[in-house]
């Protein structure tokens, strides 16, 4: 049980990040005076395969794994639609935010002596650098904007 909780907490997370980036990739192709949303398509598809990975995860160890974001979600929503208003450079800044935090949870969840093996090897080799990818690739797009 206690990967599952593990699972679905980082499960939340990512499903918050694609309903995010679809949100930012909307406003984005919209108003293309915002940026290009190519530059964040594959951070995007990184989000829909790791939460695949995820949901992977939590059946293989017994769960049900969680299809939707809750109340972060939510507030991610809230967070980049105020942003938007703000302009490129604000949008960027959200997504970087989230970015970060999530990096943040991968490393705290690494720390728990009691993750399943297939779960930290998941972590360890994919999401978590594809989450630290992220982060470089914005920082690059906000140095730029």
């Amino acid at each position: 049980m206690h990967n599952i909780e593990a699972i679905n907490k980082l499960l939340k997370d990512e499903l918050a990040a694609t309903e995010t980036y679809q949100q930012a990739l909307n406003k984005l192709k919209e108003d293309v005076s915002l940026g290009e949303a190519e530059q964040l398509m594959p951070i995007y598809e990184d989000h829909i395969v790791a939460v695949a990975g995820l949901q992977t995860q939590s059946r293989d160890h017994g769960g049900t794994a969680d299809e939707d974001a809750g109340a972060w979600g939510t507030w991610a929503k809230l967070l980049l639609g105020g942003a938007t208003i703000l302009g490129q450079q604000s949008v960027l800044k959200a997504l970087h935010e989230g970015e970060k935090s999530g990096v943040e949870d991968y490393e705290e969840a690494l720390k728990d002596t009691q993750l399943a093996a297939d779960l930290r090897s998941l972590i360890e080799t994919k999401l978590l650098p594809a989450q630290k990818a992220h982060v470089r690739t914005l920082d690059l797009l906000l140095d730029a904007a």
